[in-house]
C-alpha cells in the first residue's frame, strides 16, 4: 500500500505537456526585445541623433534608452490588473502581443523618424510590458501542490531560454546593423530586388521574431491551464489599504493616514521637478513617493482593518507589505545591471577592439554567462556549498547577487580612471566586470522570479509580478535623477575636485549604492518569513 502511494505521488510530479509552448514562445520573444535593446543606444548615436552634439548625444541616448526601460517594467502595472480583473492571463498576453509587433514595425520603418521611432518605443514598452509579469505567472499557473517541486527548475530553464535568445540577438543584431548600414540592396536570382537600410534589417528582424513568438503562443492555447480573473473582491489588497488609512480607533491618533497624506503631497510637489528631470522621471518618483509613505501608513494602522475585513485578507496585505520591501531593496541592483547596456557600451567605444566588433556586442557575454552559470550553480555551487552546511536559502541569494553588482561597478570604475588617464584599455577588461555582474544577475533575477511568484497571495499573483518588474522601473528611476543631478555645473565642479571624471564618479557612485543596499537587504532578510502560496491540486 505504502508503494503504491508513493508511486502515485511520482506519477503526479510530471512536467506539464504544456510548458514547451511558453518556453518557446519566451525564447523568441527576448530575441525580439534584446535584438532591439541592445542596438538602441548604438543606433541612438550613430543615426538618429547625429544632428546633436556628441556629447548632448550620449546624454539623449542614455536618457531615451533608462526611459524606455521604465516604460517597459512600468506597464507590468496595467498588464497585471487587466488580467487579474477582467481578461485572464492568455487573453491579455495574446492581444498586447499584437501590439508589440506593431511596435517592432514602427522601428523599422521609422528609423529616420524621431516621432515615428519614439512611437515604436512606446508600443514596445507597452506590448513588452503588459506581457511580462503575466508570462512568468501563467508559467507558475501551470503547477499545483502536486508537482511544484518542478517550478524551479522551469523557472531556471525559463531564464535560461531567455538569455538562449538574447545570446543570439546580442551577436546578430550589431552586426546586422554595422554590415547592412546605411544601405544594402538585395537580389533575388535576378526576379526580386530591393533596398534596405542597415537600421531597417536590424530592427526588422527581432519584429519578425516576435510575430513566430506570438503565434507559437497562439497554438498552445487549448493545452494551457486557464486560471479565470478574480472576480470583484472587498477584501482586495486596495480595499483593505484604503480601510486601514480611513478607519478611525477611539483613542489613537491617524498617523499612518497624516503619512500616508504626506506621500501624495510630496508626490503632487514632485511634478515641479519636470523641468529639470523630466516628465517620465517625475512621475515615477510620485509613484515611489505614494507607494513608499503609503505603504509606512498602512503597515501603521492594518490592525484596524481586523473585523471589517477577514483575518486572511489582512495578513495577505501585510504580506504584500513585506514583499514590497524586498523589491524595494533590490532596486539598486536593476540601476547597475540595464546600464551595461548604456554606460559600459560607451565605455566600450573608448576601448581598444578589432575593427570587425561592435561595442554592443560585447553584452553577448551576459546571456553566455548566464546559461552557464545557471546549471553550474545548481549542479556544482549550490550542492557543495549545502554539503559544507551553508544552505543559500532564496533571499541570501538575492542579498549576494546586489553585492556582486557593487563589486562589478568598482571594477568598471578603476577600468574608467585608467581611460580617463590616457591609458589605451582593450575591450577584453570588460570580460571581468560581466562575469562578476553576470553571476549577481543569476543570483537575484532567477531566485526572483520564483521568490515573486510563490510569495504572492493567490489573488494577487499577477499584480505581484509586476510590482517584481516594477523594481526595475524604480533602479532605472534612479539612473535618471543621477544623471540629472550632474548636469548642475555646482555637482559638475564638486565632482572634478575629486579628481576624477563624471563618468567614473557616477560608477563608484553606484557601486556604493548597491553594497549599501545588500547590506540593508541582509538585514531584513534576517526576519523575513517565507510563504508557500502555489495553488492546491484539483
Amino acid at each position: 500500500m505504502t508503494q503504491s502511494v508513493a508511486m502515485d505521488g511520482a506519477d503526479k510530479a510530471r512536467m506539464p505537456k504544456q510548458i514547451p509552448y511558453i518556453i518557446a514562445n519566451e525564447g523568441c520573444e527576448r530575441f525580439s526585445f534584446y535584438g532591439m535593446r541592445n542596438i538602441l543606444v548604438t543606433f541612438l548615436t550613430t543615426s538618429l541623433l547625429l544632428s546633436m552634439p556628441e556629447e548632448m548625444r550620449k546624454d539623449m541616448a542614455k536618457e531615451v534608452f533608462h526611459t524606455f526601460v521604465i516604460g517597459v517594467y512600468f506597464f507590468p502595472l496595467l498588464g497585471g490588473w487587466l488580467a487579474d480583473r477582467y481578461f485572464g492571463k492568455y487573453n491579455t498576453v495574446f492581444w498586447l502581443s499584437l501590439v508589440y509587433c506593431c511596435g517592432h514595425a514602427c522601428l523599422a520603418i521609422f528609423e529616420d523618424s524621431r516621432n515615428g521611432f519614439y512611437t515604436g518605443l512606446f508600443l514596445i514598452a507597452l506590448g513588452s510590458g503588459g506581457i511580462k509579469p503575466l508570462v512568468t505567472s501563467f508559467v507558475g499557473d501551470q503547477f499545483d501542490q502536486t508537482n511544484r517541486s518542478l517550478a524551479q527548475k522551469v523557472f531556471d530553464g525559463f531564464y535560461w531560454i531567455i538569455n538562449f535568445g538574447s545570446f543570439f540577438a546580442s551577436l546578430l543584431m550589431p552586426y546586422f546593423l554595422k554590415k547592412f548600414s546605411p544601405t544594402t540592396t538585395f537580389d533575388i536570382f535576378g526576379v526580386l530586388k530591393f533596398t534596405l537600410t542597415g537600421p531597417s534589417i536590424a530592427f526588422g528582424i527581432p519584429g519578425v521574431l516576435m510575430l513566430i513568438a506570438t503565434v507559437v503562443f497562439w497554438t498552445g492555447r487549448t493545452k494551457y491551464v486557464h486560471v479565470p480573473p478574480a472576480p470583484r473582491d472587498p477584501h482586495s489588497f486596495l480595499n483593505v489599504v484604503r480601510t486601514a488609512l480611513t478607519t478611525n480607533a477611539p483613542g489613537q491618533a491617524k498617523t499612518g493616514y497624516f503619512i500616508a497624506v504626506a506621500g501624495v503631497l510630496l508626490a503632487i510637489g514632485s511634478m515641479f521637478l519636470i523641468p529639470k528631470v523630466g516628465i517620465v522621471a517625475a512621475l515615477c518618483l510620485a509613484l515611489v513617493l505614494v507607494m513608499g509613505f503609503g505603504g509606512m501608513g498602512t503597515w501603521m494602522q492594518l490592525e484596524r482593518a481586523r473585523g471589517i475585513h477577514p483575518d486572511v485578507a489582512v495578513d495577505g496585505v501585510r504580506s504584500v507589505l513585506r514583499i514590497l520591501v524586498v523589491f524595494a531593496l533590490v532596486t539598486p541592483f536593476w540601476s547597475l545591471f540595464d546600464q551595461k547596456a548604456s554606460t559600459w557600451v560607451l565605455q566600450a567605444d573608448q576601448m581598444t577592439k578589432p575593427s570587425w566588433f561592435a561595442s554592443s556586442q560585447m553584452q553577448a557575454l551576459n546571456p553566455m554567462l548566464v546559461m552557464l552559470l545557471i546549471p553550474f550553480n545548481n549542479l556544482v555551487l549550490y550542492p557543495f556549498l549545502k554539503r559544507k552546511g551553508v544552505e543559500l536559502t532564496a533571499l541570501r541569494r538575492m542579498g549576494t547577487g546586489i553585492a556582486f553588482s557593487g563589486l562589478a561597478w568598482i571594477v568598471v570604475g578603476f577600468m574608467q580612471v585608467a581611460i580617463d588617464g590616457g591609458n589605451a584599455l582593450t575591450i577584453t577588461w570588460q570580460i571581468l566586470p560581466y562575469a562578476l555582474l553576470t553571476f549577481g544577475e543569476v543570483l537575484v533575477s532567477t531566485t526572483g522570479l520564483e521568490f515573486a511568484y510563490s510569495q504572492a497571495p493567490l489573488a494577487m499573483k499577477g499584480v505581484i509580478m509586476s510590482f517584481w518588474n516594477l523594481s526595475v522601473t524604480i533602479g532605472n528611476l534612479w539612473v535618471l535623477l543621477a544623471n540629472s543631478s550632474v548636469k548642475s555645473e555646482a555637482v559638475t565642479e564638486q565632482i572634478k575636485s575629486t579628481g576624477m571624471s563624471v563618468t567614473a564618479f557616477q560608477m563608484f557612485f553606484f557601486a556604493g549604492f548597491a553594497l549599501l543596499a545588500a547590506f540593508l537587504f541582509a538585514l531584513y532578510a534576517r526576519g523575513y518569513t517565507m510563504q508557500n502560496n502555489y495553488r492546491q491540486a484539483k
